[in-house]
């Protein structure tokens, strides 16, 4: 099991919120989990949740913290068009610095919590293209908290192709994406492969199929893309898995 608290990142405008699921057992490694646009959803708490019980300290920047707002309820009938203004609202290098604060106040952490200070971002639409943003931004500053990175249908990757992510990374995406066309996901995995990353497909699935909410939701790509991302952040993250190998 876990239990669960809020630790405050300080950022120049103010604290940062962020939400950290604990496992009772002795933890693996961390995990910053990156949120849709919808803010920090129940989906987005149910797979922290879901990390946690795998052994992970698993962190959730609220990244809207500043928005009056900063959650689409699941019944809001304007679901889509009420996260795309919260999306809209909050500058994209804002959004980016905030996970880098947090993923480096979780790295400092770590030592204190788990047997290893390593540490993967996993984001989701939206959340997945800010995680290869920062993780890139950090790279290429040469001081990156992010040791590995998972991407489910990042949202922004077509517009982020200069960028390079070299720490091992895994990207998800759907065959039948109605938000980024199959030749730009074509694109992307052209780009990505090219700098080591694994790519998977998952035939049938749309955009978001890892969402739990029925209007997203893909039970077979879900369930096959965790398991792929579960097996690959015990791969990057434990040392017992790395001693293992």
């Amino acid at each position: 099991m876990y239990t669960t608290k809020t630790v405050m990142v300080p950022r120049q405008d103010g604290e940062l919120p962020v939400h950290r699921w604990i496992p009772t057992q002795p933890p693996r490694a961390g995990v910053v989990i990156v949120q849709e646009i919808f803010g920090v959803s129940t989906y987005i708490r149910q797979r922290a949740a879901d990390l946690a019980r795998e052994g992970y300290v698993v962190d959730v920047p609220d990244l809207y913290f500043r928005l009056a707002d900063p959650v689409v309820a699941d019944d809001d009938p304007e679901l889509l068009a009420r996260g795309m203004e919260l999306m809209a609202d909050t500058p994209w290098e804002q959004a980016t610095g905030d996970l880098l604060a947090a993923a480096s106040h979780l790295k400092s952490d770590l030592p204190s919590l788990a047997a290893t200070d390593r540490l993967a971002c996993v984001g989701f639409c939206y959340g997945g293209g800010l995680a290869y943003a920062a993780a890139a931004t950090a790279e290429a500053e040469g001081s990156s908290p992010i040791d590995a990175l998972v991407s489910y249908y990042g949202s922004a990757l077509p517009t982020l192709l200069d960028l390079h992510v070299r720490v091992p990374s895994l990207h998800h995406f759907g065959t039948a994406d109605q938000f980024i066309p199959m030749d730009q996901v074509e694109r992307i995995r052209a780009h990505v492969e090219a700098d080591g990353a694994r790519f998977r497909l998952y035939e049938g699935a749309d955009h978001a199929f890892d969402n739990s909410l029925p209007a997203f939701h893909h039970a077979d790509a879900s369930r096959e893309a965790w398991e792929e991302t579960v097996t690959f952040l015990h791969s990057m993250l434990d040392p017992a898995e790395e001693d293992s190998r």
